[in-house]
């Protein structure tokens, strides 16, 4: 894990208390899940805006061939 930060985070008690039964888990790793569930879907985002633009340097069959 890279360094950490010690921040305060002003979020609704509703909200906080939804998450962690969700997760199961304490305050910061759910806090933590957050997070990373943030970074992941603004990734996923970017990945889905390529759809259809990338050029692959072999076809899908070539690459099933590839497999045997």
């Amino acid at each position: 894990m890279s360094a950490l930060r010690n921040v305060t985070v002003l979020v609704p008690a509703a909200l906080l208390a939804k998450a962690q039964a969700t997760t199961g888990a304490g305050i910061t790793p759910t806090i933590r899940e957050g997070l990373s569930l943030l970074a992941a879907g603004r990734a996923y985002e970017k990945l889905h805006a390529l759809r259809g633009r990338v050029v692959f340097a072999k076809t899908a069959a070539l690459l099933r061939d590839d497999r045997t």
